[in-house]
């Protein structure tokens, strides 16, 4: 009687914590077995691209015209939607020149009254 209590503990934890696991790991495995060229896709570390060419196990993504980098599959996080593409694109501000001059605490521009 006293493993039995050990027993629901180890049924408890695999479907907790190991099954959820393999899952999004066989996901994974299957998305990256499915790129093809001219899939948009975003890395594990957030960057944007397009496939290039597929190799065993490397990839080979185009992140501007003209620039093409190798990229273990394991490295692709998930294929990009145009939708996604349209997000991450407006996500990015636009820079602003008049944001470079200085503004002091009464509001002047360019003089810097600072008597510390």
């Amino acid at each position: 009687m006293n493993i039995l209590p050990l027993i629901l503990l180890v049924v408890v934890f695999y479907f907790l914590l190991i099954r959820p696991q393999r899952k999004r790991q066989q996901e994974a495995l299957q998305m990256q077995n499915s790129l093809a060229p001219g899939a948009r896709v975003m890395t594990t570390t957030g960057l944007f691209a397009t496939v290039v060419a597929i190799d065993n196990e490397d990839v080979i993504l185009e992140v501007s015209p003209g620039v093409e980098t190798r990229w273990v599959k394991a490295a692709i996080g998930r294929v990009v939607t145009p939708v996604d593409d349209k997000i991450a694109a407006t996500a990015v501000p636009e820079t602003n020149d008049e944001a470079d001059e200085t503004v002091d605490r009464n509001g002047d521009q360019g003089t810097n009254t600072n008597k510390s």
